[in-house]
């Protein structure tokens, strides 16, 4: 599981946290003037979205055939800002000047830390 050091460590990366699936902020770091209260309500954002596309994922999938499921992750850019969440794991960063191709890495290596050798 990729730690909040390693992801704020990352070039052009402001925050990372941890939320769990009803909203709740279990952990998080910055590298920007973020409070405990903004990183609260950041956690109910990302868990909205995500759960907003869990439901369409599986709608999605039943109605083409094509597999949608289960969601690994998402992304979105506006302004200056995007957003990459990646399981239970929402990290702010620059949109210019950040490190997407490591950012991906290291999410995606925690995916494959925490699953089972076969």
């Amino acid at each position: 599981m990729a730690s909040l050091e390693q992801l704020t460590s990352i070039e052009g990366v402001a925050a990372a946290g941890r939320f769990t699936a009803d909203g709740k902020c279990v952990d998080y770091k910055a590298n920007m003037d973020m409070s405990k209260e903004m990183a609260d309500k950041t956690a109910q954002y990302i868990a909205t979205v995500t759960m907003m596309f869990n439901t369409l994922a599986d709608a999605f999938t039943k109605e083409s055939g094509m597999k949608w499921t289960p969601q690994e992750g998402w992304t979105y850019s506006g302004g200056d800002w995007t957003v990459v969440v990646w399981g239970d794991v929402g990290v702010f960063c620059r949109s210019e000047g950040t490190d997407m191709h490591r950012l991906f890495q290291v999410l995606e290596g925690s995916k494959t830390e925490a699953q089972p050798s076969m």
